[in-house]
């Protein structure tokens, strides 16, 4: 059937049909990754989210579908969709993501074993969650190379991991090759100093003009955004 989707109607009746099809695939055909997009049309479409909740845990519980582990841990860190906010549960959630392949929840599991958010009710356990950003990054996610990179700029004094500048800049070149422009920012300064990497005032002024050419493209879709040169990562 053909749908004119300037016509009201055809696109209720088109996202009706959608939902059959999603609910027909997850619960008669049981294929997870139809499971997964059965959940985000009842977030995004619905805005059913207790109902979007539940069928991402019982996608990431029992079929192991690594994008709905990811899902159900942002449902479960804050209790979005009547589930009960739990910290930890939510990084179990995210670990198994993580296990599986998914780089966001990479990110998520490392971001709440390292963050100083005091909200964050969960013991901290430094070195496991610079080892998930490193997995992250490893699965090339830009922001978890980002945030490593950053841990090495500073180290962390109390979980006893050391600066360590040829790791924030290894990292942090791999970000910046992913589009992070602030990792580009950092990376032009480590040349400028010579920290992590050789001198080279060339090289510098290259990563440099790079940070400002994404800031500018940047700026051109949301033009309140402002750039601070050699921002480092919380």
């Amino acid at each position: 059937m053909a749908y004119d989707f300037k016509e009201e109607k055809d696109v209720k009746e088109f996202l009706e049909n959608l939902g059959i099809e999603y609910r027909f695939g997850c619960y008669h055909e049981k294929k997870p990754e139809v499971c997964h997009l059965l959940g985000d049309y009842l977030e995004s479409i619905k805005k059913d989210y207790e109902k979007a909740g539940k069928v991402y845990k019982t996608n990431c519980e029992d079929y192991s579908f690594p994008r709905s582990c990811y899902k159900i841990g942002n449902y479960t860190v804050i209790g979005k969709g009547k589930q009960k906010e739990d910290h930890g549960l939510a990084f179990d959630y995210y670990l198994k993501g993580c296990n599986l392949g998914e780089a966001d929840a990479c990110l998520n599991a490392g971001l709440l074993l390292t963050s100083k958010n005091t909200n964050v009710q969960i013991e901290k356990k430094h070195a496991q969650g610079v080892a998930l950003l490193e997995r992250g990054c490893s699965l090339n996610h830009a922001y978890c190379c980002h945030f490593v990179s950053g841990i090495f700029i500073s180290g962390i004094e109390e979980a006893s991991i050391s600066k360590n500048m040829e790791k924030a800049f290894k990292y942090g070149q791999k970000a910046c090759e992913l589009g992070n422009m602030y990792a580009c920012a950092n990376v032009s300064q480590m040349y400028m100093r010579g920290e992590g990497t050789a001198k080279n005032l060339e090289l510098g002024e290259k990563f440099k003009k790079l940070a400002i050419e994404m800031r500018d493209e940047i700026v051109k879709k949301k033009p309140t955004l402002t750039f601070q040169q050699g921002t480092k990562p919380v």
